[in-house]
């Protein structure tokens, strides 16, 4: 009888363990989802369409109000502005025809040691005003581009990728820009680097890289290309999408 008994009882904490460990399996499943990935920015302006595809593979189109996700990729359509805010209070503006991956972005208020923050522009345009990240840790920041890496001083810059499509972005000699990255600082410095060398930019400077096999270099304002945005997106009142039904909420692409 004893032995009848001590069976049921080790039968009964073995199906106990085993449930609470389906039941771990099943959270840690259900928060590997992007219904419970923590956001990392707000949308706050938009003009036009502008969709993500998340790091599970599952798309959307985004509104006023959506959340971005680290391994989000966020893609502008034609004639279409963005203006995403980050959770350290950093900013950044898309140009309409870009693509940009929040490969990652951390950031802990006690722990600056943590902090990362690494953009990537596969292609079009973008305007970046550093948050609380770079400012106590820069070396924590950076912009992948085509044609190089961008790190930030305190600053804020803008960053526009051309390849034959860059005939409707606005020059000072209205010529339109040859092929390869533009980049203007507004405020701070930046430094561009890539396998052919490195190039700081101050305030008010303008720079130009063709590929990856000639370095970063410095050109006059009149060859400049700065990245400009509408006042809509830059006014500081968020503006609704204009493909809004007015409901702020993302609506999934099928």
């Amino acid at each position: 009888m004893k032995r009848v008994i001590n069976t049921t009882r080790w039968h009964t904490r073995t199906m106990l363990r085993l449930t609470r460990q389906i039941l771990f399996l099943l959270a840690t499943l259900g928060c590997g989802s992007v219904a419970c990935a923590q956001a990392v920015g707000t949308v706050t302006h938009l003009s036009g369409v502008l969709t993500v595809k998340h790091a599970d593979g599952s798309a959307a189109v985004l509104a006023v109000k959506s959340s971005i996700l680290q391994g989000d990729t966020l893609v502008t359509e034609t004639n279409t502005y963005t203006r995403v805010k980050f959770v350290d209070d950093g900013e950044m503006v898309l140009r309409p025809s870009s693509q940009v991956i929040v490969k990652s972005y951390v950031y802990d208020v006690d722990h600056p040691e943590k902090d990362s923050v690494a953009i990537q522009l596969v292609n079009g345009g973008l305007r970046s005003v550093t948050g609380l990240i770079g400012k106590r840790n820069h070396d924590a920041v950076s912009f992948e581009t085509p044609r190089g890496t961008i790190g930030v001083r305190g600053t804020n810059f803008g960053a526009v990728f051309c390849q034959s499509d860059c005939g409707s972005v606005p020059t000072p000699n209205g010529n339109m820009p040859q092929n390869g990255l533009y980049v203007d600082v507004s405020q701070g410095a930046i430094v561009l680097s890539n396998p052919a060398g490195q190039q700081v930019y101050q305030t008010g400077q303008f720079g130009y890289v063709a590929n990856l096999n000639t370095p970063p270099v410095v050109i006059p304002p009149t060859q400049g290309v700065p990245v400009k945005m509408p006042l809509s997106i830059s006014k500081n009142a968020p503006t609704t999408a204009t493909n809004s039904t007015g409901a702020n909420v993302d609506c999934v692409v099928r």
